[in-house]
């Protein structure tokens, strides 16, 4: 009895947070209502305070779980590269790409920063992306392309770089050309931060 109420209680808190993901993501945080949440979702207030205290926190949850599928999204792309210089740009390529779709912009890009705070929102990519591009880069350090003892630096400066120029194609009025100059800064900085030579 008490799994299938843990169960039920998943399955609830699983339909909040994709009905605030379809919600915030087409409206943003502040024109999305809770009535509108609750009829999305179809359950009552109770039930969503139970799990969420706020909107903000329920808002949390969905950047949580967006940026979860964006750093799965960019390791599979990454996975198929035959080298961790090849891997990191294709799975920075992959993240560009996400920030194409509106909604990914306003839940992982544009409302952050106001509704969860700067550190929060930088705490959720690290939790999710900041490992992988780590182990990649110490790969790459491995090879001799990279300083070790840069490691650490350079992974923090690449993801601000990327997460930058994911913010260039959100706010783009020409997100298509801007996901052209974002990928090529990207590729440019990769360039001149690893060398082709082992030891160089």
């Amino acid at each position: 009895m008490a799994d299938l109420r843990i169960e039920k209680g998943k399955a609830t808190r699983d339909r909040l947070i994709e009905a605030g993901r379809a919600l915030f993501g087409a409206h943003g945080y502040e024109d999305t209502s809770i009535g509108a949440i609750l009829e999305a979702a179809g359950v009552t207030r109770g039930s969503l305070y139970h799990h969420f205290e706020t909107k903000e926190a329920l808002f949390d949850a969905v950047l949580d779980r967006v940026v979860a599928e964006i750093a799965d999204t960019a390791a599979q792309a990454a996975r198929a590269a035959p080298d961790p210089v090849t891997s990191l740009r294709a799975g920075f390529a992959a993240w560009l790409e996400m920030a194409l779709d509106p909604g990914v912009q306003r839940i992982a890009l544009l409302d952050p920063p106001a509704v969860v705070g700067w550190t929060r929102w930088r705490e959720i990519d690290e939790k999710h992306i900041l490992g992988g591009l780590r182990a990649s880069m110490r790969r790459i350090a491995d090879q001799g392309r990279l300083p070790p003892g840069d490691v650490d630096l350079f992974t923090h400066m690449l993801l601000a770089a990327v997460n930058e120029a994911a913010l260039l194609i959100a706010r783009a009025k020409d997100p298509e050309e801007a996901l052209a100059t974002g990928q090529a800064a990207v590729d440019a900085l990769l360039d001149r931060l690893i060398t082709d030579t082992p030891g160089r």
